[in-house]
Parts: C-alpha cells; structure tokens; sequence
C-alpha cells in the first residue's frame, strides 16, 4: 500500500531531492548547512522504512520498488550537484564516476537475475559502503561552509575515496555473483506431450468394465 509509513519514508527520499538541489544554488552557510541536514534525514529513512516494513509485515512490491530507485536518485542527484557547484572537482570526480557506474551495473544485474528468478542479496560490505558513502556526500554538502580551521571538504573526499574503494570492491563480488548465473547451463523444460484421443465410448466402456 503506498499509504503505508514504510512507503512514505521511502517517497520523501524522492520528495526532497529537488529541495536540496535547489539548495545548492543558494550560495549561504545555512543552506549548505540545510541540505546537509535534509540530505541526513533522507538517508536515515533508507533504514526505517526498511525496517518498520518487516517489523510490521508490510514489506510491499510498491515498496521493493521504489526503495532502491530512491537511494539511486539521491545520491546521483547529489554527486551531481556537488560537481556542478565545484565542491567537487579534479581527481575527486573519479569516485563520484564509480559510485555511479557501479550503481547502473548492480541495477542491470538484478534485473538479469529478476528474470531467472534469482535473488542477490546485498552483503555486509556493501552496507559499509553505503554507510561511508552517505556520510562523506553529507560532509561534501557543507564543503567549505564549515567550521573554520577543520579542513571539511578533505574529510569528505577521503570518505568518498573509501567508499570508491568498497564500490569496486562490491561491484566485483556482485560481478562474480551474476556472471555464475549468467554461465550456468539449464536444462531446457520438457516439452509437454499430447496425449492420444481416445476412441469414443472408451471411457464409458472401462467404467462399466
């Protein structure tokens, strides 16, 4: 049910994505500050929607849906505009580049996988790697509008240089994961067999036999 709190979690991480872009034209220490903390907010519904959907039973289609699609959206949004308003510029793009061809490479895989009906999970490290991520985008977020003296923005690309690391790291084991599916050999179903026509009256003659 997309009325179901789980789902609204889930929608406000797509909701707010165009307030905190707008935010980043916004060239003020309180809208850095503000995207920040929306940003923050919407990353930790990532982790309530899903729980609260399986504490009270309502994990949905609509929901496995839209959950990763919104995680996607945020985040590429994100990197987008932190390259847009030169928060992040020169060999620090590269990770931002992993981040998202790692994104499209997972989703293609399990969309293959879908189709044969078979699951993949997502590990430990790819939390830890959604984890550092998440945290390192917010820390970019506020770049040089942060405390004076704390070198923020060099926080936030060691973050986004870690979280690069694990997204190839990640997407390889994923890589792997798929290709052995992709590989295996299945046997085709059996053609299903026609039955001969029985001779009329046949049925009615070993019922009376």
């Amino acid at each position: 049910m997309l009325t179901s709190l789980p789902n609204l979690l889930t929608l406000s991480r797509i909701i707010v994505i165009p307030i905190i872009i707008g935010l980043f034209f916004v060239r003020e220490h309180w809208a850095a500050w503000t995207a920040c903390a929306l940003f923050a907010l919407a990353a930790i519904t990532d982790y309530f929607d899903g729980y609260l959907a399986r504490s009270w039973s309502q994990v949905s289609i609509v929901g496995k849906f839209l959950d990763p699609i919104a995680d996607k959206l945020l985040v590429a949004a994100v990197l987008f505009m932190l390259v847009a308003v030169d928060k992040l510029s020169g060999i620090s793009v590269l990770p931002a580049v992993l981040i998202l061809l790692r994104e499209v490479l997972v989703s293609g895989l399990r969309e293959f996988l879908a189709g044969i009906r078979v699951g993949m999970p997502v590990s430990k490290l790819a939390k830890w790697k959604t984890a550092i991520q998440m945290v390192a985008l917010g820390i970019l977020i506020v770049g040089n509008d942060g405390p004076s003296g704390v070198p923020v923005q060099a926080i936030g690309e060691m973050g986004l240089w870690a979280a690069g690391l694990l997204t190839l790291i990640t997407g390889w084991d994923y890589m792997q994961a798929g290709w052995k599916h992709m590989n295996e050999e299945r046997e085709p179903e059996p053609e299903a067999v026609p039955r001969p026509a029985q001779p009329h009256g046949a049925n009615t003659a070993r019922s009376a036999g």
